[in-house]
């Protein structure tokens, strides 16, 4: 999920100051930012002012960022924590037990995010969308970052405030849902869709 070899550089550019990267970060990012959001919540103006907020902090405190070399990870992490701000009013730390009841998690599966636009499902999306509903909010969180994201573990567990282990085992446990829930086929072809959103290979637990 766009994500390149340039990130290190780019980043370091924008932190000195360059114009060009400032531009091209926003044009490249805040569309994407955008759509985040709306999996948190449907406050369309509460997301640009985020949006806004996120990146008058990064070119006021960019002298002092640290480094990153990727640039759409950084940026998720960063928006997660200001929606969760702006959310509860407040600019006070939660745990992830705390954030969840915060965020109206409303982040679903790439695939049943594109079933639930539709008027009429096929019997495949129907029983994919019925699998995917089995899910908790956090299960739908976690697998919305590991492949639509394409985000590892270590990255996952810095924006959920999980450790290592419980990360693996949320995921693990989703997808053992899944396939309870699903024909072969059916997990297959959701597991496909989720990846081609990503522009990404499948991952292997």
């Amino acid at each position: 999920m766009v994500h390149t070899g340039n990130d290190t550089k780019l980043w370091d550019d924008f932190k000195k100051g360059e114009q060009y990267a400032l531009s091209y970060i926003y044009y490249q990012y805040a569309n994407l930012l955008f759509r985040y959001g709306r999996k948190i919540t449907s406050d369309d103006e509460l997301i640009k002012d985020a949006i806004q907020d996120l990146f008058f902090d990064l070119i006021r405190t960019r002298a002092n960022l640290g480094n990153t070399d990727h640039i759409y990870f950084y940026l998720i992490k960063a928006m997660r924590r200001k929606l969760i701000q702006s959310l509860n009013g407040t600019n006070k730390h939660h745990d992830s037990e705390q954030e969840a009841q915060l965020i109206r998690v409303n982040i679903v599966y790439s695939i049943e995010d594109e079933l639930i636009k539709k008027e009429e499902l096929t019997e495949r999306e129907a029983c994919i969308q019925k699998g995917l509903a089995m899910l908790s909010l956090k299960q739908r969180e976690i697998l919305y970052y590991r492949y639509t994201c394409d985000f590892e573990y270590d990255q996952i567990c810095e924006i959920m405030s999980m450790k290592y282990d419980s990360a693996r085992k949320m995921v693990f446990r989703a997808l053992k849902t899944l396939r309870e829930h699903l024909s072969e086929t059916n997990f297959a072809f959701c597991i496909l869709i989720a990846n081609c959103f990503s522009d990404s290979k499948a991952r292997k637990l």
